[in-house]
């Protein structure tokens, strides 16, 4: 599959006159944008601008409720439950995690649990949210089930990523991770390639290993049985019970504390995607001095980045780090779309009456 570069700025414009197309308004058509090419940004491929298509099936498809509204439904000082009422996820998302903060801020501590969202993009980006504030922030979302247990063939639950990130410089330090070995969007990256997995992701509909992603993904659609294998892989030998561990964690504080939907129930309801989500947003000077705290971090992360390296290794990362650096040379030299994804781009620009603004490739 050949890869072509588009402007940032171009693809930007494009995605807001989009999601503009879909009557979403200017604010929510650019709420929407930055935080699905925050993706792209971050050199995420696999939740980025090739994930246009799914939003356009979920919008056309009524399991985003255009014109919805988010619901409190039970709220302390410290938390609240919202009802979703299938709003497009990413407007729900910053919605949430807005309420979070000003009660962080007010209280030192917020936390909502949503019910009946759709997929918001990547977890991060409303952790991140937290941290831009000088707060710590926290997000969780589950998913369709996707993730087979330790020892079973039937997946039950989603990748359910969960996002961590506290201010620290240079950068803050922004961890965001799927508890599956790899998201459902690397899958779908691979098909698109005609790649086969590699060994040790996915699971077949006999739980046997497979490196067809095409099978991977029909199962999965179809509910037929296997899928992918949760951080650490099969059994127990490598610890795929930890990931299976994290991803349960993930689930009860979105799913269980909502009293929403778990993984296994997730687009079984006609119309809905019924997809239940977490954001915590802290104030970390409850625990003192926060520039004392934050010169803290900051210290030990630089002490991680100046340990002693590995015998032909040239860096210590530290989370964050590498996003970071990809938004300069994604600005600088474009976002890189395979053509599979930009044929995608050319139907929704013709669906949505963009067309004028579909960015043409930079090479």
């Amino acid at each position: 599959m050949q890869y072509h570069h588009v402007s940032y700025q171009e693809l930007e414009k494009f995605c807001q006159e989009v999601f503009k197309g879909y009557k979403f308004s200017d604010e929510e058509a650019r709420q929407i944008t930055e935080v699905l090419l925050a993706a792209d940004l971050s050199g995420i491929e696999s939740h980025g601008i090739q994930r246009l298509i799914r939003y356009h099936q979920e919008i056309t498809g009524g399991l985003v409720k255009l014109g919805a509204k988010p619901e409190v439904v039970f709220e302390t000082p410290l938390s609240a439950v919202v009802e979703g009422n299938d709003c497009m996820g990413q407007t729900l998302g910053v919605w949430a995690m807005n309420m979070a903060i000003e009660k962080a801020k007010a209280h030192g501590f917020g936390m909502i649990t949503v019910r009946n969202s759709n997929h918001y993009g990547i977890a991060g980006y409303y952790s991140k949210m937290a941290a831009k504030e000088d707060l710590i922030g926290i997000c969780m979302t589950n998913t369709e089930a996707i993730l087979v247990p330790t020892f079973g063939r039937q997946a039950m639950l989603g990748t359910n990523p969960i996002a961590f990130a506290m201010p620290a410089d240079p950068i803050p330090f922004s961890f965001d991770a799927a508890t599956t070995v790899v998201p459902r969007g690397k899958l779908e990256v691979y098909a698109k390639r005609g790649s086969g997995l590699p060994a040790g992701w996915a699971l077949d509909e006999k739980g046997h290993d497979s490196t067809d992603p095409d099978r991977v993904l029909k199962n999965i659609i179809g509910k037929t049985g296997g899928g992918i294998l949760p951080l650490g892989g099969s059994g127990e030998a490598t610890s795929g019970y930890k990931g299976y561990g994290f991803a349960m964690l993930c689930e009860i504080c979105t799913a269980i504390l909502s009293g929403g939907t778990t993984s296994n129930y997730i687009y079984k309801t006609p119309g809905r995607s019924n997809i239940a989500q977490c954001f915590i947003a802290v104030d970390y000077g409850m625990f003192g001095d926060k520039q004392a705290i934050k010169d803290a971090l900051t210290k030990y992360l630089e002490e991680v980045r100046e340990s002693d390296k590995a015998e032909g290794a040239e860096r210590i990362f530290i989370h964050g780090e590498k996003a970071a650096e990809a938004r300069e040379r994604v600005l600088r030299e474009g976002v890189s779309l395979n053509e599979k994804t930009y044929s995608e781009m050319q139907m929704i620009a013709e669906y949505t009456g963009a067309g004028a603004f579909l960015p043409a490739y930079m090479d």
